[in-house]
């Protein structure tokens, strides 16, 4: 390697839990920890095409995902391969946990996406959460997790509908001050 090149980003292995069973499991690099917030960013691990109708997620998207160890959500950033901004999918999740190389995060069902026009902003899978039940199994933990969609849904609400304009998997936020979510 020469003296000019950088160093390759640390890696670490992404395993989404969904009722106590392994849902997902991909690699991503570590862009940071600061001790609070894990940020990674990685290629759509999903085999294929996956359209939802209101976005797609397709072989080239670029997700730099943000996980909480004292917020009960994940934020992931989509971007086309062209550095396009799509939106942002968030997770409801219980806080994430770090172990050396494997960042594990527990999805909860529900769900947010916020389309990067912020025109869309749609409450996913609510019925799915309802059957899961949670509430019944665990109250604190279902209260929290419909505390943390009302959070996020509130969040887009203060972006004010600017969004981040930004191009590009590494560029700045056009105003941090309208960049969805606070970070």
């Amino acid at each position: 390697m020469s003296a000019n090149s950088p160093e390759p980003l640390p890696r670490v292995e992404v395993v989404l839990v969904k009722a106590g069973r392994t849902k997902i499991r991909y690699e991503a690099e570590l862009l940071t920890d600061d001790g609070t917030r894990v940020t990674v960013r990685a290629p759509w691990a999903g085999e294929g095409v996956r359209d939802f109708g209101f976005v797609r997620f397709e072989p080239g998207d670029v997700f730099t995902e943000h996980y909480w160890r004292d917020r009960w959500y994940a934020v992931k950033e989509v971007r086309s391969g062209d550095g396009t901004l799509k939106g942002w999918y968030c997770d409801i999740t219980r806080p994430a946990t770090l172990h050396g190389t494997e960042l594990v995060v527990e999805d909860l069902d529900l769900d947010l996406w916020v389309s990067a026009d912020f025109k869309e902003i749609l409450r996913l899978d609510e019925d799915e959460f309802e059957e899961s039940g949670l509430a019944e199994r665990d109250p604190e933990a279902a209260s929290a997790a419909w505390t943390a969609l009302n959070e996020l849904e509130a969040l887009t609400h203060l972006s004010g509908g600017a969004g981040n304009g930004a191009r590009g998997h590494d560029a700045p936020a056009a105003d941090e001050r309208h960049r969805f979510p606070p970070l």
